[in-house]
């Protein structure tokens, strides 16, 4: 059965990265575009990676332009885009689709594995109805990526993924951090490796901007 390791990818510069070298770190891939309405999560996914960095934490930021248009910049546009206006230093990686027939194969693999993820608060779940009508209309499947900042945290051995909506603060997912990096990855403890296992801690409220942003 396949698992992340068996995937490969480019980073933005061209230069292809290997899953493989994350075993035993948590890991964390997420979609990202730099004229969101969550594109201010960038700054709560560079202070989960200044702190955490240091305990094995790794976020893999894979730009996507299948979002109304979202990230229309070149790789190197992109970078500097996130460099000055959010002082990230997580790996970016080049451009992808994460939905369709040229989806990244990481991306088909991961929302196989976990095709949905909860979500909490009618603010939330208003926001999610209308970014899966928006995603829809631009041929989204059913279980595919629903919108910019989705976001995937795989466990040491990659035995546990754990999806998250885009409205979900990237601050609320700092208890499931913190507990699959105490996790020691070679407990030996009965588990279905290699399988998905959806879970979801509460997602916050989400400002009318974010929405108003959403079809720009």
């Amino acid at each position: 059965m396949a698992t992340i390791y068996d995937f490969k990818a480019l980073n933005n510069r061209g230069e292809e990265v290997d899953m493989a070298q994350y075993k035993g770190k948590v890991l964390m891939i997420v979609n990202t575009a730099s004229k969101c309405g969550f594109t201010p999560q960038y700054d709560g996914l560079e202070a989960l990676y200044k702190k955490y960095q240091d305990q094995g934490l790794v976020i893999l930021g894979f730009p996507c332009d299948q979002f109304k248009h979202q990230e229309p910049g070149s790789d190197e546009e992109i970078a500097e885009f996130c460099r000055l206006n959010h002082g990230v230093t997580f790996p970016l990686m080049k451009k992808i689709d994460v939905f369709g027939e040229n989806a990244h194969p990481i991306f088909k693999y991961l929302t196989q594995q976990v095709p949905s993820e909860e979500v909490h608060g009618l603010k939330d779940k208003a926001t999610m109805m209308l970014v899966d009508g928006l995603s829809k209309s631009e041929g989204r499947e059913e279980g595919g990526v629903r919108w910019n900042f989705t976001k995937f945290l795989i466990s040491k051995d990659g035995s546990v993924i754990k999806r998250f909506a885009p409205v979900a603060k990237p601050e609320d997912m700092e208890a499931d951090i913190e507990a699959m990096l105490k996790k020691d990855c070679w407990d030996t403890r009965p588990r279905d490796y290699g399988t998905a296992r959806q879970t979801h801690s509460r997602s916050p409220e989400v400002s009318s901007p974010e929405v108003n942003n959403m079809n720009k």
